[in-house]
């Protein structure tokens, strides 16, 4: 009996520890997980030792559920950009990103954009949030900080960071001062520019706009 006593005493003390760990979005598993770990302390305390064996079996299996349901999660993607005029070079980059997991985008506000490119976003931050919420590939996407880029990515708590061709981030610095902030993500570029088509860059749809346009008149 005693041998009973000491596998319930240690079933409960594993599901304790187990249920501080689980994130609160399976509050309603956890819950009844809780309450089955609670009987199973009751009749454990009142020396009813196979009835608070079977409560802290039904824990543990809807535990083990739940981290099977965990283990087939989509992983998190952030990508962050200007998207000032969208282009099918924006489109194929968020395809790939995509291809990655469910894709997160910090749109960056008017005064950053500006800074990072040198000129003013023809679109103003509100519109090109609502151009990038209706791309297909994009399950989320908001307006960045203005002030720190990283809170952005704490925010969605991404498992990739998704770079392109041309933002110049360290990768390695990146990923250090984010694991200061208490996350561990991977980094993953598009290594080259996609240029199969003949505007795959807003700069190059300006150029082209003021040449037929301004230059002529």
């Amino acid at each position: 009996m005693s041998d009973l006593r000491d596998r319930v005493v240690k079933y409960i003390a594993n599901m304790e520890e187990t249920l501080k760990k689980i994130e609160k979005e399976d509050q309603r598993v956890i819950s009844l997980a809780k309450q089955y770990t609670s009987d199973a302390k009751f009749y454990l305390e009142k020396g009813d030792l196979e009835t608070a064996l079977v409560d802290i079996v039904y824990a543990e299996g809807l535990i083990d559920a739940l981290k099977i349901i965990e283990g087939t999660k989509e992983k998190k993607v952030f990508v962050g950009g200007t998207f000032d005029i969208i282009h099918p070079g924006h489109i194929e980059f968020l395809r790939r990103a995509s291809s990655l997991g469910r894709v997160y985008v910090a749109v960056s506000r008017d005064k950053n954009a500006e800074r990072v490119k040198g000129r003013k976003p023809i679109n103003d931050e509100n519109q090109r949030l609502e151009v990038v919420k209706g791309i297909k590939y994009v399950h989320e996407a908001f307006l960045g900080d203005e002030n720190d880029f990283l809170k952005s990515v704490e925010r969605v708590r991404p498992d990739i960071v998704f770079l392109g061709p041309d933002q110049h981030v360290d990768e390695n610095k990146l990923k250090e001062e984010l694991a200061k902030r208490g996350l561990v993500v991977e980094v993953a570029r598009l290594e080259q520019r996609i240029d199969r088509w003949k505007h795959s860059s807003t700069s190059s749809i300006i150029k082209e706009i003021a040449d037929r346009y301004c230059n002529h008149a």
